[in-house]
């Protein structure tokens, strides 16, 4: 979220707010493809970014990779990947990109947030929800939920630097409760390629830039764990009243093929508990529904 997502990942999947989600959809739209019958597959063609981890990488790091992995073995089929950079267009140039005469390149993207319209979206395999991280021993330790840390002194809260993606759930925030001068904003569309959404976790909250940054939960969990030195603490944050924080984990396929989404989803359902092991490996804060935007 990969900026990530999320929100900004389901309505700018491009920015990487996966980050997202953080993470942020396409800005082309998306006309549903007539169905049509499938040559038997060779193997499964991931679509994939180049350098989002923790979700994906060429070395085969990433979330997605390993869940890619667990499929390919379940499908008795190798894994190949086709990767773009998840900025502007990446739908058109990975899952909808196809030359006259040639095959599409890859045919599932292995992280989408629930309600998005590029691709035909599975039933989900995960929910999370933007964290509040924060190093220990700097006047936050007994923080753990929001209410805590809006509890602060508020000589405490005023100065304190956060760290987050602009135009992310994030900064909206912020804005609720009064701290948005206290946001040190990064943009949420990078082009520079070597750029990853961690960067905000490992390097500048990590050697003091910044106070605690408010990111995408996996973003936050992975990278966290990374960090040694300080210990980094990681807060899931609950939905608010017309800033929802938590989104719905699935995968993408194109429109008009329905067996192959029905397959996707028979792999969801029958590898949960590896997919779950997968996701708790690398940080990701796990919510349930009592995180959304609440009724009322």
């Amino acid at each position: 979220m990969t900026a990530g997502q999320p929100a900004g990942r389901r309505r700018r999947w491009g920015a990487r707010l996966r980050a997202g989600l953080l993470g942020a959809a396409c800005c082309c739209a998306l006309m549903p493809a007539m169905a049509e019958e499938a040559p038997a597959r060779k193997a499964l063609r991931v679509c994939q970014d180049p350098n989002n981890m923790p979700f994906s990488n060429t070395k085969g790091e990433g979330i997605e990779n390993r869940i890619a992995e667990l499929f390919g073995k379940a499908l008795g089929l190798p894994v190949t990947y086709y990767s773009f950079p998840q900025r502007m267009a990446f739908f058109r140039n990975t899952l909808r990109f196809k030359l006259p005469g040639q095959d599409y390149p890859c045919d599932i993207v292995m992280g989408v947030p629930v309600g998005l319209d590029e691709v035909s979206v599975t039933k989900p395999y995960y929910r999370s929800t933007y964290a509040l991280v924060f190093p220990k021993g700097k006047g936050m330790d007994h923080v753990a939920s929001a209410e805590d840390f809006l509890k602060l002194d508020p000589a405490k809260l005023k100065s304190l630097r956060i760290g987050i993606y602009d135009r992310s759930p994030a900064s909206q925030w912020l804005g609720r409760h009064g701290l948005l001068e206290q946001g040190v904003p990064y943009k949420i569309m990078n082009a520079d390629p070597a750029q990853y959404p961690g960067e905000i976790v490992e390097r500048d909250l990590a050697q003091g830039n910044l106070d605690a940054v408010v990111v995408w939960g996996p973003i936050a969990g992975y990278f966290a764990q990374r960090v040694k030195t300080p210990a980094l603490v990681v807060v899931p944050l609950k939905s608010e009243k017309s800033i929802r924080l938590d989104y719905q984990m699935a995968m993408g396929v194109r429109y008009g093929e329905r067996e192959w989404k029905q397959q996707v989803e028979g792999l969801i359902e029958s590898k949960a508990s590896e997919i779950q092991a997968i996701l708790k490996e690398y940080g990701v804060p796990l919510v349930d529904a009592s995180f959304g935007v609440p009724n009322n």
